[in-house]
């Protein structure tokens, strides 16, 4: 069954409210055409899961983007995610043979959140690369960074990705703050013994009714998730007009033409000599071919 979609819920008499997604055919797009290890398709999976239960953990019009550099054998990891419900991502590099520790893979590197409202001030939180996998990662930023209480996790596999979201809320209907800790480590502890496989094969009411069965949890209606690209023609000839012209000119004298490929979905924009020449004169983007 093809599921691309993302659930509220929460939990009623209580401050604690959770995210679920579930992707099938749209994280498959994301990573297709790329070639990727099974072992590091799955991991750009739980980043891509990752970044739909952030973004929809926020009030906004605009893109999330979680994203991982470093020097070693994986350079890069990168998922969004946009207000619109659309992702993308990319990984750059390939996984050692021998099997190491997601602190140990990523040693030296840097991850980060960042929030780009379509109208508003751009936001970047960094991420600790502490933590034993991506899900504790981000548990320890929203504690470092004194936000709501957070509880992630995160499963791929070849054909699906899934994330399961808990959160804390501001006290409101708890009769105490006491009480509200005892139900919030009440609900984490069930979240616990989920399994990878019940995350992924699931119906969102069915797994919750295996963990929740004795408490009062109320479903909202899926929102579509889509896999969706942002790259464009006339992004390309801005990015194009950037360059150095002399070395434009000579990687046209050597091919005829210059191709731009988008690294998300693969799309190759190619420009002949005389588009290009014009584009560098100052005339107005060409349209789409």
């Amino acid at each position: 069954m093809d599921v691309n979609q993302t659930q509220r819920f929460i939990f009623d008499q209580s401050d604690i409210r959770g995210e679920l997604v579930k992707l099938n055919s749209s994280y498959q797009l994301a990573i297709a055409g790329h070639s990727y290890q099974p072992p590091l398709a799955k991991l750009l999976g739980e980043f891509i899961a990752a970044s739909v239960l952030l973004s929809s953990t926020l009030k906004f019009d605009g893109l999330l983007s979680l994203q991982l550099r470093c020097d070693g054998p994986v350079s890069l990891l990168m998922a969004e995610c946009n207000s619109q419900q659309q992702l993308r991502a990319i990984a750059r590099g390939e996984l050692p043979a021998e099997e190491l520790g997601f602190a140990e893979l990523f040693a030296g590197g840097s991850m980060a959140i960042t929030i780009e409202p379509r109208n508003g001030q751009r936001y970047q939180g960094i991420v600790p690369l502490q933590g034993e996998n991506l899900a504790s990662c981000l548990e320890a930023y929203f504690s470092q960074s004194e936000q709501l209480p957070t509880r992630l996790w995160l499963a791929a596999d070849e054909g699906s990705c899934a994330g399961f979201l808990l959160q804390q809320l501001p006290l409101q209907e708890s009769e105490s703050a006491e009480q509200g800790e005892q139900v919030w480590g009440h609900l984490t502890q069930l979240a616990n013994t989920m399994k990878a496989e019940e995350m992924l094969g699931l119906p969102a009411e069915e797994l919750l009714h295996r963990l929740y069965h004795q408490e009062t949890v109320r479903l909202f209606d899926a929102k579509p998730i889509a896999f969706s690209c942002t790259c464009s023609r006339e992004r390309t000839e801005r990015a194009l007009i950037t360059l150095d012209q002399q070395e434009l000119e000579e990687i046209l004298a050597e091919q005829g033409e210059i191709a731009m490929d988008c690294q998300f979905c693969g799309t190759v924009y190619r420009y002949k000599a005389s588009e290009l020449r014009g584009l560098l004169a100052g005339r107005s983007p060409s349209r789409p071919h």
